[in-house]
């Protein structure tokens, strides 16, 4: 009986190389029409949106600072860059949704249940990491930075306002991807691509490849690495102790 349904889940689960193409293009598309209308909602509010960006501008530079453009076209381009990423900030439960219920359809049944509980899981990292970045992150950076130009450089920092929105919102998606470590721990875990054995065998070789990873992915300060590493890391061992929990649960 077990070989039996072992063969018909593995039926139920098979899909040809152009259903799952067919797929792919349905989520795409699926995706990016959300991202489209939250991008709409990200433009008609892009003013506020900038405001909650400049915080952390302001916290450092002071009530009086104005960011600046060098260029006429520099504050269109960016407001509309602002308005896609706010998009994709809003969207990202219905987008990761998607992305997780294309990966549905090349595992089995038992294992699907776990893409049930990673798409929500992954939004609300997502989320939570590009929020951290913004209010915590953001102004210990811009503080660090500030105070290293006036005492080692001995110059002014006068940020544009291309620059500085550039510099906030890549960040904010490197800090939400990165947030989505203990997702992707747990998901190779449940699904028997990892095993827990070896994940906390990995840890030294992870808590280097993290502070490597965040020294590639931030501007060249210790406090953005540090505050990207560390939590970088803590993710991870989050990763592990949802695995250990569901194991746990599954062998009782």
């Amino acid at each position: 009986m077990g070989d039996t349904d072992e063969k018909n889940d593995l039926s139920n689960s098979t899909m040809s190389l152009g259903d799952h193409l067919e797929e792919l293009r349905m989520r795409l598309i699926y995706a990016l029409t959300g991202l489209v209308i939250c991008a709409v909602i990200g433009f008609c509010f892009g003013p506020k949106i900038i405001t909650l960006i400049e915080k952390p501008y302001i916290s450092v530079m002071g009530q009086e600072a104005r960011l600046q453009t060098l260029s006429p076209a520099d504050g269109f381009i960016s407001f509309i860059k602002i308005a896609l990423i706010t998009g994709l900030i809003i969207s990202s439960p219905w987008v990761f949704y998607h992305i997780w219920m294309f990966v549905v359809t090349g595992l089995y049944p038992n294992e699907k249940r776990y893409v049930y509980l990673a798409a929500p899981f992954s939004a609300v990292l997502f989320i939570c990491g590009a929020l951290f970045f913004l209010f915590v992150v953001a102004p210990l950076t811009l503080n660090f930075l500030v105070k290293f130009n006036e005492k080692m450089l001995r110059v002014n920092s006068q940020f544009t306002f291309q620059n500085y929105m550039s510099f906030v919102t890549h960040l904010m998606l490197v800090f939400g991807l990165a947030f989505q470590t203990p997702t992707a721990i747990f998901f190779l875990n449940r699904t028997g691509l990892v095993s827990l054995n070896t994940l906390t065998r990995s840890r030294k070789y992870v808590l280097l490849a993290v502070f490597v990873i965040a020294a590639m992915v931030t501007p060249p300060d210790v406090i953005s690495q540090i505050t990207l590493g560390v939590p970088l890391y803590l993710l991870f061992e989050l990763g592990i102790l949802l695995s250990y929990i569901a194991s746990r649960r599954e062998k009782s």
